[in-house]
């Protein structure tokens, strides 16, 4: 019986069609970026002190800084073992009666009552707005800001079950086109509603379509391409993502206002619109359905773009028998080797999402030019994505797999006892570690496909990347309120979770060069799997052997 994979090949298994379908595809990656790690940007809390109206008054009369006005409403505290000017506190000072004066600045404030602050606060952030800035949301509403980003992995953690389900049920095409008409208001609303609870409720609905799109035009390529071109579409799909980490920063730079940022971040959308005329629904998706003609119908045209033709054997292409077209949760945990294919993905897929947003989000709170470090820690990811190239295919999946997060974790633990004086090593390291993690998560994302069947493929990546979601909703509280304790505390939290993430990604199976799995007992019997594709190429050895001694026959 005839398989997509044997109809794959005839029609191609990467030709003109895949690649363009792919470059399309590809396109959605580069603003999931922003919206995913815009916080660091959007919601960047500068250098800030407590407003005193009078003070403001004093300094616009005398001319004097910024810094000369905070030195008196701001006392030193000490912060995790270092001498800091209080944001959140002032001197409680009736400026009138003092003896303060233009050239005289010095005031012995040392027994004045201390009082939280009163009339708001002033920022080191002149010419720029973050919605931090816009809000006051520093000191007992700094939680407010973690909000914004776990907000976001609300969204997308129902956004994970909601378009899984619908992809499964009506179809990988429509899901993605849903999604970026929502993605489209949701992303323009979110720029202008005027106060902080509206941002958040619109910043979830944004969340919901962001992820629901981002990851049925992954699951779509894989199923459009090849086994032997599969990791690398993956591979490069996410290494748009990428892209969008360099451009976002530059964006930034220039865009002051996080509004409008947020404007050119939600316009692609509106050219992602016409990709429903663009790109056919997922035959292998079908196939699934038992909508076979439709199938064939689209395969064929596929093999019309790549210039070739199908044989007639093919036309009565069905699906194997005892596959449920119906996607059902209960299938991910029904039989052994599904559950413990779910459960470790599920761990590797959280792990990937705290370390991963956590690392990228610290950057905002190490204390340097925020624009450059971003910068540098996104090129880093661009090696990670040609190690992965380059060994996936050579060593497998699980090795790699495995290592990354272990050196991610390792990484993490060391920077965090590295002193701040050997600045550049701390660095090195921590790109190492933003190295390891950046590969696993980009290694979770194509493995999860490749450990489930055609029917409950889609759902099974959305409810596996849930727990990435409530990751994402971790992590910053995990990174921000820790960091008070001690600024280096989340990174040994990230190792350890990284190093039992690698552990048990070596209990999984390889899936180097095994064709997509298609029922349940191509999961739990993978070694019969293995003996049909073995039986499959011998059969095409052996019918080009005939071909060929009856060309030499007639000749």
């Amino acid at each position: 019986m005839a398989t997509f994979d044997d109809l794959l090949e005839e029609a191609g298994t990467f030709g003109r069609c895949q690649k363009r379908i792919f470059a399309l595809l590809c396109m959605l990656s580069i603003p999931v970026s922003a919206v995913y790690v815009g916080i660091v940007f959007q919601g960047f809390t500068p250098d800030h002190w407590c407003r005193d109206s009078a003070v403001v008054e004093r300094r616009q009369a005398c001319s004097w800084s910024l810094s000369d006005s905070r030195r008196l409403t701001a006392l030193v505290v000490n912060n995790s073992g270092l001498l800091q000017q209080s944001s959140c506190e002032q001197y409680e000072v009736d400026w009138n009666n003092t003896g303060l004066t233009c050239d005289s600045q010095e005031l012995n404030l040392t027994n004045v009552p201390v009082t939280a602050c009163k009339d708001g606060w002033e920022y080191q952030y002149e010419g720029r707005k973050s919605f931090v800035t816009e809000f006051n949301l520093v000191c007992s509403d700094a939680w407010l800001v973690d909000m914004y980003q776990s907000i976001l992995n609300v969204g997308f953690l129902i956004g994970s079950f909601a378009f899984g389900y619908f992809a499964d049920r009506f179809g990988r095409r429509v899901s993605i086109m849903t999604s970026n008409i929502l993605n489209l208001i949701a992303g323009i609303v979110l720029a202008v509603v005027p106060n902080y609870i509206s941002i958040l409720v619109v910043r979830c609905i944004f969340g919901f379509g962001v992820k629901g799109g981002w990851m049925n035009g992954y699951v779509l390529l894989t199923e459009m391409v090849g086994a032997e071109y599969r990791r690398t579409v993956g591979i490069v799909y996410q290494m748009f993502f990428s892209i969008g980490n360099l451009i976002l920063p530059l964006l930034a730079y220039y865009i002051t206002d996080w509004r409008w940022l947020q404007v050119v971040i939600t316009v692609p959308y509106l050219f992602f619109l016409p990709y429903y005329w663009f790109i056919p629904e997922s035959p292998r998706w079908l196939i699934s359905q038992k909508n076979t003609s439709k199938a064939l119908e689209i395969t064929e045209a596929m093999a019309k773009e790549n210039k070739k033709k199908l044989s007639k054997n093919f036309e009565t292409l069905t699906e194997d028998e005892g596959d449920s077209p119906s996607a059902s949760l209960l299938d991910l945990v029904r039989t052994p080797n599904m559950r413990k294919h779910t459960f470790i993905l599920m761990f590797n897929w959280f792990t990937s999402a705290v370390v991963y947003q956590g690392l990228i989000m610290r950057v905002g709170i190490a204390g340097g030019n925020v624009y450059i470090d971003f910068l540098i820690s996104g090129l880093v990811e661009f090696p990670a994505a040609f190690l992965i190239l380059i060994t996936i295919e050579r060593i497998g999946r699980r090795l790699p797999f495995a290592a990354a997060n272990i050196v991610a974790g390792a990484a993490c633990v060391i920077t965090a006892f590295i002193p701040d004086s050997m600045f550049w090593f701390k660095t090195v390291v921590a790109c190492i570690g933003r190295l390891g993690i950046t590969m696993a998560f980009e290694m979770v994302v194509f493995v999860n496909t490749e450990l489930y069947p055609t029917f409950i493929r889609n759902l099974g990546v959305s409810v596996c990347s849930t727990l990435c979601d409530i990751g994402g909703i971790v992590s910053p509280f995990l990174l921000y309120r820790l960091a008070f304790i001690w600024l280096e505390l989340p990174l040994i939290i990230f190792g350890v979770v990284a190093f039992v993430a690698g552990a048990l990604v070596l209990l999984l199976p390889e899936t180097r060069g095994i064709p997509l799995p298609e029922t349940l007992d191509d999961i739990e019997f993978p070694n019969r799997k293995k003996e049909d594709e073995v039986e499959r190429q011998q059969m095409k050895t052996l019918l080009k052997s005939d071909v060929t001694v009856c060309k030499d026959t007639t000749v």
